[in-house]
């Protein structure tokens, strides 16, 4: 028996709820694993709260990033061994499987092995947020010189852009609501911090960018403000919208991105890691950041299991910066 969290009705933190279940043996293409470690991402929070596109069949398992060791191969598995230290990279549906749990069984299309010189908890928290972060650079193309705004920039993903953005030669402008997390962001790499609540947001991108504007735009907030970033742009500058965290609608952007020839764009990571070809050569380039020291997982805080539901707390009160791992072990 193992003991794995389950949601057994939409709601707040306090719907996650231990089950002691029989985990079985791993089918064809599946690995059983003994849990380490859980990355949390938002969209587990939107899925817990039933605010996420794919609704789930009640009672349902939830978690989909983390580190393990594995316990037993399902046939057909190769190219891992029981014993292995892996990472489970987000490539399935939330709720087809769950990671929050002390042992689960995992499709073996996801995992990965762990990098060289990171702890088990760092493991577990890189590959949602560099894959997302990805989009500036995969898609964006940013290059030396480009301006780049990241909002909710004090989130994993967020510090991932930043790192990536600095890697690139582009100039990171970190937007944030309030400036008391400036002097963090810009420990982080930011170059410019703005604060959306205690200024003007588009006057002060424009001051950054001497008048150019952000040629990239990395927003998983969206609604109204969507408008206001889609001004402070330069001319055919690409807009991403990967998120929908601030809960009102996102309206077309029409006049300044007509004016301005601008894309905008939806993005999620999957993008990336459903392509065989794509995902081997961007696998390899954040092995190859990581072990260059471009890019380094931030941790928030670390929360036992038993603490799932005040880990999802702190998840939703925004004073995180960087990733937030629930340790099993």
């Amino acid at each position: 028996m193992s003991k794995v969290v389950r949601v057994h009705r939409q709601g707040g933190p306090e719907v996650l709820q231990f089950d002691e279940m029989e985990i079985g043996a791993p089918g064809v293409g599946e690995v059983r694993i003994d849990v380490e470690a859980i990355g949390l991402n938002r969209s587990e929070a939107m899925f817990r709260l039933g605010a996420y596109p794919v609704k789930p069949k009640l009672p349902t398992l939830i978690g989909y990033e983390g580190v393990g060791v594995i316990e037993e191969l399902g046939p057909g598995v190769t190219g891992f061994e029981v014993g292995q230290r892996v990472c489970v990279v987000p490539r399935f549906q939330l709720g087809e499987y769950g990671m929050y749990a002390e042992r689960t069984i995992v499709p073996a299309r996801a995992l990965l092995p762990v990098p060289p010189g990171l702890s088990v908890v760092e493991a577990a928290s890189i590959w949602m947020q560099f894959f997302t972060a990805l989009a500036i650079i995969e898609v964006g193309r940013a290059a030396p010189g480009d301006y780049v705004v990241i909002r909710a920039a004090s989130s994993s993903v967020g510090l991932a852009a930043i790192q990536l953005a600095n890697w690139a030669g582009a100039v990171p402008i970190a937007a944030t609501r309030r400036s008391d997390k400036a002097a963090a962001l810009i420990q982080h790499g930011a170059k410019h911090v703005v604060a959306s609540e205690e200024t003007d947001m588009l006057a002060e991108i424009i001051r950054i960018s001497g008048g150019r504007g952000a040629r990239i735009v990395f927003d998983p907030v969206g609604g109204p403000e969507v408008d206001q970033l889609a001004q402070a742009m330069a001319e055919r500058g690409i807009l991403f919208i990967y998120g929908g965290l601030s809960g009102a609608p996102t309206m077309y952007p029409h006049w300044p991105a007509a004016l301005k020839g601008l894309s905008l764009r939806g993005w999620v990571a999957s993008e990336i890691w459903n392509k065989p070809h794509r995902y081997a050569q961007y696998h390899q380039l954040i092995l190859d950041g990581l072990a260059q020291g471009h890019l380094k997982p931030v941790i928030a805080k670390t929360f036992p299991l038993l603490q799932i539901a005040d880990a999802h707390r702190y998840l939703e009160s925004n004073q995180q910066i960087g990733k937030i791992v629930v340790t099993v072990k």
